[in-house]
Formats: C-alpha cells, structure tokens, sequence
C-alpha cells in the first residue's frame, strides 16, 4: 500500500491527485489530513498519472499537504442477518448506539446483475395494506414500483405506511415459500433531520424496527456519500434475499436527491452536461439500481423494490421520472390536487401503472374477481372523472340518471376506497368487499367488465336499492 502526498486539485467533492502506479476504478482510497482526521473517498476516475477521488465526508480540512494511500480494494458492505433491527448512516455504519456489526461476510456494494436465464418472473402477490396500491395497482414480489410525487406531497406517510404494513399472505406462501421471513431495508437520501426523526418514531412506535434495516443519509450530509447509499441497501438486500431466504422490501427515497448528486458531481468533474444539466450517463446509473430488483430461479427469497422520486416542478417529463419509468414496471402517482380535499394517502389511480399486476393476481394468487373488480372500478372512476369537466360547464341538472350515478361513484370511490387514512391497514379482502359495495352501486347492466360467475356472488342488491332510492329522493326534492 502506497502512499502519497501529490494533490493537485481540490474541486467540491473531488481530490485530484498525481500518481506512478495503476490504481482500479471504484478502488477506496484514505486520506488524511494535517491535522491528524482520516477521510474515506472512492476512486472516480483513473488515467494515466492521475486519478479522482470523490471524498465521502466532504473536502473540508484536506490541503495539498494531505497523504492519500490507496486500499487496493473496492468498497465493501459487512452483511449478516444480525442487521435488522439496526440504524445505520448513508455509508453503512452504526449511529443508533448499538454494537459494532459483526459481519458473516463483506460484500462488493456494486454487486452482480441477475443473469436474465437465472431470473424468475414476479407474479406473487405483496400486501401493502394499502387499497388504491393492492386494489388497483398490485405489487408482485420481485418488481420495482416506484412512487411518483412532488414537493410538499405526503410520499413520505405513504412510505412510511407501507414499511410498516407490507407482507406476503399467509395463503401466498406455497411449499417453495415455507420458511421465508419478510423484511424492508429502508434507505433515505438526503431528507431533513425532521423527517429522519418522524421515520425513526414511526418505526419504533410501531415495532416496524424489528424486522428492518434502515440507512440515514441527511440532507447535510456529503452528496457524495447519497451516491454511495442506495448500493448498501441493495447489497444488504440481496444478501438477505438469496442467501438468508428472505422476501426484502426495498424503499428508496429520495431519489431526486440521488439524481441531484450525480449533477453535483458531474459538474466537479466539468462533465459535459445532459438533458437540464443531469450526467448524460444517468439512464445507466438508475439502471444498476433499479434492475437489482427480482428473483432468482432456485432461490426462495426475493427483492421488490419501491424508489420513491419528487417530481421537479411536479412534471413527469423531467429527466428524472422520465428515465426511472422507462427502467421500472409501472408508477404510483401521489396526486396533489387529491391531497389539497384531505385524502389520505392522496394516490391518483388514473395514470398510475403496475404492469406485472395482471400476472400477481387473480385465481390461484389473490381473489378470484380481483382483476373484474379493479378493471370495472378504472372504468367507472375514469367515466365518472370525465363527467364532472362536464358538470362545470352544463351543471349536474342537466346529465342523465346514468351520467349522475357515475358521479355519484367517483365521490364514493375517492372518499371510501382511496381515502383510508395513513394508520389503516386494509387486507386484500376488505378492500374488494369495499370494492364491490361501490360497483352495486352501478346497475347490473353497467358493469360489462365483470364476470356473471362474480355478478351474482358478490353484487349487493341492498346498496343498488339505497342508491336508487337517494337519486328519486334528490330528484324530487
């Protein structure tokens, strides 16, 4: 191991420095300064004679005087199964008080991508507990559904939410299955001390801590270090997920902040910018994260993940949603217009997407008429959405009695399904009970996307009655 004092440069986060030997990309290097403090950085680029070093803990207190020896290995993650339950920072280490970790193995944070032949496709069903995610948009094990939102938005509840009330259902779990465990690897990048510490109450209130790992990078922590931070959790989740045979739940936010980041970074480096300034490489590097999600063939454990991203300007045309919806099957919109009437969590299922839900439900996976349910429900908030454009212009006097029943529905629908509170815990079954009092709300005949077998099981005669006789009461009056 060598060291040298030959610093050139001292850029934001980068260390310019002259060296005689070759030195591996993603190499960790220490650097310590002349006042005794030993900073850890990672090796950002590598030519002949010079390398760059992106400092984890910030360029402050290094000079040119300060010697930078080269570890001659990548960065590593210390993983066990004794890491849940733990509270670590954004580069893996223990700032909840606790012992220090004692690590079965240290793995590469880089890690392997799933060899396609090997991956299994995602087709079993997560509980969230939360309908408009689990009714309408299902999420399987082994996708990645990422959480769009904007500033001031309450992404943060619903994350929340579902780390706590995520699982595999009892009657998912088969004989391949028996034996795994659930677990959420939660990682946070550069969210404020406040919501570090609601996350924290949250977590311990709730017992949610148990079966977690959480990693905290804070907003005043080193940008560099947010770069480092979602590839501890993936390879603690993987580690978890197919050598400890654990179904891991990843939740990733903020993502923005990561992608703020690379900008930071990419600007040290004077990179020739992309699209809004962000690092022309930025499709490949959200891809390495996101496609760490999956199954593999023989494995039992599995890793989902759930990134969460504020949209800029709440526009899904910005580099950031834009790349992440290309990269992941699907999204879940937290729409600000339903969070301004009270709606709790506000998700807007209209342009929301899971596109492996049709494979994660129905006979065999979840109920029987969930997929009838769901497509009927689309169909008649969509219509009932369409219709109240309409209302401003003509008033509601002049619609149909078809066309005010559909009315009457979106209000329902957003008032009793989507509106279920940030503490309620829905099964699948309460929420397609719920389901199903809203569709008998509509007349037989309007329910073309659901199976007679289901019409005639589950449709309420009482609720159609009581619907007809408030329209003849509201009517005459």
């Amino acid at each position: 191991m060598k060291e040298y004092q030959t610093i050139t440069e001292i850029s934001g986060p980068l260390v310019f420095a002259e060296v005689d030997e070759a030195i591996g990309y993603d190499e960790i290097v220490e650097i310590e300064t002349a006042q005794g403090e030993t900073l850890r950085g990672q090796v950002l680029e590598s030519s002949d004679g010079v390398v760059a070093i992106q400092v984890f803990e910030g360029t402050s207190g290094i000079d040119k005087n300060a010697s930078v020896r080269f570890l001659g290995e990548t960065m590593k993650m210390p993983v066990t199964e004794d890491l849940l339950g733990r509270v670590l920072d954004g580069s893996g280490r223990p700032i909840d008080g606790g012992p220090d970790i004692v690590p079965e193995e240290r793995q590469d944070i880089v890690g392997a991508a799933i060899n396609p032949y090997s991956r299994e496709y995602p087709e079993e069903f997560i509980e969230t507990g939360v309908s408009a995610i689990d009714g309408m948009n299902t999420l399987v094990r082994g996708q990645k559904l990422p959480i769009f939102s904007s500033s001031g938005q309450p992404h943060s509840e619903l994350a929340m939410q579902i780390a706590r009330q995520a699982s595999v259902p009892e009657e998912e779990e088969g004989d391949d299955d028996e034996g795994s465990e659930f677990a959420v690897i939660f990682g946070a990048m550069g969210i404020t001390a406040e919501e570090a510490n609601e996350f924290m109450e949250d977590f311990e209130r709730t017992g949610a801590l148990e079966r977690s790992v959480v990693f905290m990078n804070l907003a005043d922590d080193p940008a560099v270090e947010r770069t480092v931070t979602p590839r501890m959790v993936l390879t603690t989740a993987e580690y978890l997920a197919f050598e400890k045979d654990y179904h891991v739940l990843v939740i990733l936010t903020d993502m923005t902040n990561y992608c703020e980041a690379l900008r930071e970074i990419g600007a040290a480096r004077e990179e020739v910018p992309g699209r809004r300034g962000y690092p022309g490489y930025m499709y490949t590097d959200l891809a390495q994260l996101y496609e760490r999600a999956g199954r593999i063939e023989g494995r039992e454990g599995s890793v989902t993940q759930i990134p969460i991203l504020t949209m800029p300007g709440d526009d899904d045309t910005h580099p950031i949603p834009d790349l992440t919806g290309y990269i992941t099957e699907g999204q879940i919109y937290v729409d600000p217009d339903l969070n301004s009437q009270g709606l709790q969590p506000p998700v807007n299922v209209l342009p929301s997407l899971s596109r492996l839900m049709d494979d994660g439900i129905g006979e065999g996976l979840t109920r029987e008429d969930h997929a009838d349910v769901s497509d009927q429900m689309y169909a008649a908030y969509a219509e009932g959405e369409d219709l109240r454009d309409l209302v401003n212009i003509v008033g509601r006097e002049a619609l149909s009695e078809r066309d005010n029943k559909y009315l009457d529905f979106a209000d329902r629908f957003e008032e009793e399904f989507i509106d279920q509170g940030f503490d309620t815990n829905r099964d699948l079954e309460e929420t397609l009970e719920i389901g199903w009092d809203l569709l008998s709300m509509l007349p037989t005949e309007e329910l073309n996307r659901v199976d007679e077998e289901f019409i005639e099981k589950y449709y309420r005669e009482d609720v159609s009655a009581d619907a007809d006789e408030t329209e003849t009461e509201a009517t005459a009056d």
